[in-house]
């Protein structure tokens, strides 16, 4: 199955000039989600990770699945405000305004192996901010993973290039 075909692209949402790339469709597509998921399973499941972490609010959908799978514990990246315990923040600038997001002080050990999911990288402003987060805590990070990444906003740029894995491209726009 072509994941790209099951992506509805929404012109001009949320703001004038941006393309948003609306994963709802794939999910909703059952033959579609469980490929999604399939990938980043089959890619991860022998790479000796400790934790999964997914970022607000998709990368929890897909980050979750694959801790299931294989057995681990799932950190959640979130919005500023959302997580009740401790945590530690970050700030960063995405396409269409600024944002902060957090992380529980203590979701990462020192040494453990992270990958981080989330369902899209674009300016790359929010992983920036995810890895600086896992970083923070002295987590070591495999790889980010995404299942749409859209290239002409260069986000690898804001992160190690070897870091990003992405399934499918929307480029041109």
């Amino acid at each position: 199955m072509n994941l790209k075909d099951t992506i509805r692209s929404i012109p001009g949402w949320p703001i004038e000039g941006v393309i948003f790339r609306d994963l709802t469709t794939l999910m909703q597509n059952p033959a579609a989600f469980k490929d999604a998921c399939d990938v980043f399973y089959d890619r991860y499941r022998d790479r000796g990770i400790d934790k999964v972490v997914g970022i607000d609010a998709r990368g929890f959908v897909f980050g979750a699945v694959l801790a299931y799978r294989l057995g681990l514990g799932f950190v959640p990246v979130r919005k500023k405000g959302k997580l009740p315990y401790k945590t530690i923040e970050e700030s960063y600038s995405l396409e269409y305004g600024e944002n902060v997001v957090e992380m529980h002080a203590d979701a990462i050990e020192k040494g453990e192996r992270v990958v981080i999911i989330d369902d899209l990288i674009a300016t790359g402003g929010t992983i920036e901010a995810a890895v600086k987060l896992v970083r923070k805590l002295g987590g070591d990070i495999l790889e980010c993973g995404f299942i749409v990444e859209l290239p002409d906003l260069k986000g690898r740029e804001k992160i190690k290039d070897e870091y990003v894995f992405a399934m499918c491209a929307f480029e041109g726009e």
